[in-house]
């Protein structure tokens, strides 16, 4: 007997939700800066969103909502470096670097290879929440793995 989807249609079993502080503004550089695709939005009573979807890659990859609808604060307002980074994989890390880069994201750590075979980048949105990208350059080996201490 087959089982029901307990997601929603086209949901992945997690997806991030992000605080920002201006949804609207996250959209156009979400799309612009990362090339995300705005998937849905939901206006509130004042015609401001208060909720948003974008995919990536054929799916949800993040959710977000205004700083006000709940007691979270974006990373930049709280003035505390969020814990939690994205990691996203891309077809070319280094151009989306630079396109994220002119459309004002701050880059952390720029494009360079991982022992684990991704070439990655380090970059914050303008509410600071973190992102890395990575394009895969070669299967992981576990023998290029930095010795322990």
């Amino acid at each position: 007997m087959a089982t029901k989807d307990p997601r929603q249609k086209g949901m992945n079993w997690l997806t991030p939700y992000l605080t920002v502080s201006n949804p609207a503004a996250s959209l156009a550089f979400y799309e612009k800066a990362f090339g995300f695709t705005p998937s849905f939005s939901l206006p509130g009573p004042d015609g401001n969103i208060v909720h948003a979807e974008m995919t990536y890659g054929g799916a949800t990859l993040i959710m977000f909502g205004p700083e006000g609808g709940c007691p979270a604060k974006t990373p930049a307002h709280s003035g505390v470096e969020s814990p939690v980074g994205l990691y996203v994989y891309c077809d070319d890390v280094d151009a989306l670097v630079e396109k994220a880069r002119r459309e004002g994201a701050t880059v952390v750590s720029e494009p360079e290879e991982a022992f684990w075979g991704d070439r990655i980048a380090r970059l914050l949105d303008p509410d600071g929440h973190s992102w890395t990208f990575a394009t895969k350059l070669r299967d992981f080996d576990a023998s290029q793995m930095p010795p322990q201490s």
